[in-house]
């Protein structure tokens, strides 16, 4: 989608106006807070476009405007700026790590509470996955037209299985196909050794059906790991009460309840390298279709070892986020690093 330079002015003026306050925009307030000289009604008329493009939204028909999911996404896939962590804030995060360098499970307490602290938002941290329960056996089962049933069997002759709810689930031939890839390439694999040449060759493999692998693996790692007992760190949860989004208690407390569940929230911690940004619909969680989810993950010697969190708004400081949780997991993987060698 190519937009011209003044409509992507426009635009990021509403994200970034709508992140920080929490109300609509009309172009005679972006004329006058963004001098970007032209009238309002130009603005309006470049605002209409926008909408009919579905970046921006009217929540009702004498309000200003407000980005879509779809915009969030624009936003952060086209738009979103680095920014560095401030002074303070590095100075914090360096202090915690080097108080914390021999208690990695204290480390790991006082990580949910960085995150949540710098972010204003509730947090998600799993310790440092290095236990080695392994694949033995994959299989996937046709469950209906947007379900599957996918068995996991282990080295240590575990058996778990869980159902992955998909837009579309493939067929029966389809599912023994891609059951045939996974074992081949996952048999014998731990979750660390799932890491990113290994995600790669499976896209490929996958082809037209790459779009159901990463709720797939995400299961598997959930799997393991609940397997292997890893434990998962959570603060701030109370923090989503800040946000005027979740003024109604009902949204707010499917949040509280699903951060106290374990299962809910390995879900959230799958394996990844660098960071992912999840918006509105795009999750997979129902309780999560209002809330924007950032992930990062931490690593040793390459292989993907751990994931950090945060849950928040849409309407996120998504540069904010992103920096948080890269310089957070950044100085995880020095502390990890330095311990295993």
């Amino acid at each position: 989608m190519d937009l011209t330079e003044r409509k992507l002015k426009i635009l990021e003026a509403i994200v970034n106006d709508y992140i920080h306050t929490a109300e609509p925009i009309g172009s005679r307030t972006i004329a006058k807070k963004y001098g970007m000289g032209i009238s309002s009604a130009t603005i309006r008329n470049e605002m209409s476009d926008l909408e009919d493009l579905g970046l921006i939204a009217q929540l009702h028909t004498s309000s200003g405007r407000i980005p879509s999911q779809k915009g969030y996404r624009f936003y952060v896939d086209r738009m979103m700026h680095e920014q560095p962590l401030a002074g303070e804030e590095a100075l914090f995060l360096q202090g915690m790590i080097r108080q914390n360098i021999n208690q990695i499970e204290f480390m790991m307490q006082e990580t949910a509470k960085a995150l949540s602290r710098l972010t204003r938002c509730p947090a998600i941290v799993s310790e440092p996955y290095l236990k080695k329960t392994r694949i033995k056996h994959l299989q996937l089962v046709p469950v209906d037209e947007r379900a599957l049933l996918l068995v996991l069997i282990t080295d240590t002759k575990a058996v778990k299985n869980q159902v992955v709810t998909l837009p579309e689930a493939p067929g029966y031939e389809a599912l023994n196909r891609l059951t045939i890839i996974l074992n081949a390439q996952l048999h014998g694999k731990t979750v660390r050794e799932i890491d990113r040449p290994c995600i790669e060759k499976l896209l490929e493999f996958f082809g037209g059906q790459a779009h159901i692998l990463m709720p797939i693996l995400g299961i598997i790692a959930s799997m393991i790991q609940a397997e292997d007992d890893v434990r998962v760190f959570t603060s701030g949860a109370k923090n989503i009460l800040a946000f005027p989004e979740f003024a109604d208690r009902e949204k707010a407390n499917a949040i509280f309840q699903a951060l106290e569940e374990r299962e809910s929230l390995m879900t959230l911690l799958a394996p990844l390298t660098g960071i992912q940004i999840i918006i509105g619909d795009e999750n997979d969680n129902d309780w999560l279709k209002d809330c924007s989810l950032v992930r990062a993950g931490y690593s040793i010697d390459n292989q993907s070892i751990g994931t950090i969190a945060i849950i928040g708004p849409t309407r996120l400081d998504y540069a904010k986020a992103v920096s948080v949780l890269t310089g957070v997991s950044q100085n995880i993987q020095r502390v990890i690093t330095a311990l295993a060698h």
